[in-house]
């Protein structure tokens, strides 16, 4: 079956069309009840997960620490990220809808790349803060302070919204020369901006997006584990680098959870590899939809401190004098 409608798709050359075209998980669209549960039920799982690490934080104050602080804005950006990309989800799964009017398209898109970098900038905040953590442990709290630590956090939120805020105006006034169907099941700006005419400079925009944040942040995490291992070859027992590995595991997990789907699409599209829609449609659900999900468990299990903290809060209190 067909991944979106038979209808043609409209074109233009001097404004954008009213609809977009979204591409569907190829063979669902015939039973749609199939996927909604599962789409449905990691939405939920993640927005709990999710909300436990924030609500554990922001109760706990010995959990008010750098670390913890890029751990609850690592959750906001999972919850919305998730909470974005369910619009255009559930109307696929549900209605077999794939026209999205190009208002409700660009609002999508806004949204899905705000908390994506987001997401990005904290994973990067939070590698700078382990390598502080491993290769400058006595000057590691005098060097991240609560001052500090809001000052990144500030930055991250200003870079989001910088880097974003004009891509909808410039996407809305560009001139589009080809069909406009997208290769997803929600509305990305490089999706949008390869449907544009050449010379369209809004397009070089959005790749200086692309690589300024994507491309830029992971080559940043990995310098920083790049420091970290090289201290850890320096320690004297196998047991201290096994410690402090410890300290880095969840975090090196969510990266590669975020980043490593991202980079194979990014290959595929490039390379023009000869890859079944179903696998790029799937993959790109794997890299939206999978860290949202997965964080949470990660750094409850890996991280002790979350962990008996929210078994301490769940843990029914007794009541009465002890006999």
């Amino acid at each position: 079956m067909s991944t979106f409608p038979t209808q043609a798709a409209p074109n233009s050359s001097t404004s954008m069309t009213p609809t977009f075209l979204l591409v569907g998980m190829p063979g669902l669209s015939a039973v749609p009840s199939w996927w909604t549960a599962p789409l449905i039920t990691i939405y939920l799982l993640s927005v709990l997960g999710n909300s436990t690490i924030l609500w554990i934080i922001a109760m706990e104050p010995t959990l008010h620490r750098p670390m913890h602080f890029f751990l609850f804005l690592l959750s906001v950006s999972d919850v919305g990220l998730a909470t974005a990309l369910m619009p255009t989800l559930l109307g696929l799964a549900l209605a077999d809808a794939h026209a999205v009017p190009a208002s409700a398209c660009l609002l999508q898109m806004f949204f899905v790349h705000v908390f994506s970098v987001m997401e990005s900038s904290v994973l990067l905040a939070m590698a700078f803060d382990r390598a502080l953590a491993i290769c400058r442990p006595l000057h590691y709290p005098t060097l991240l302070t609560n001052d500090v630590v809001r000052k990144i956090g500030l930055t991250i939120v200003f870079r989001c919204l910088g880097l974003h805020l004009p891509l909808p105006f410039l996407l809305a006034h560009m001139p589009y020369c080809h069909p406009q169907v997208l290769t997803h099941s929600y509305c990305l700006h490089p999706d949008i901006a390869r449907l544009a005419c050449p010379r369209a400079w809004g397009a070089v925009y959005s790749l200086f997006v692309v690589l300024s944040a994507m491309g830029l942040d992971p080559l940043l995490i990995f310098f920083s584990y790049g420091l970290i291992g090289r201290v850890l070859q320096g320690l004297g027992s196998s047991e201290d680098r096994w410690k402090a590995g410890q300290t880095c595991a969840a975090h090196l997990s969510a990266v590669l959870l975020f980043y490593v789907p991202m980079i194979l699409l990014a290959l595929i599209d490039r390379l023009r590899m000869p890859v079944p829609q179903p696998a790029h449609t799937l993959l790109s659900y794997v890299h939206f939809l999978l860290p949202p999900l997965i964080n949470p468990i990660l750094y409850s299990v890996k991280m002790k401190e979350i962990r008996e903290k929210i078994l301490k809060r769940l843990q029914p209190r007794k009541v009465g004098c002890a006999q």
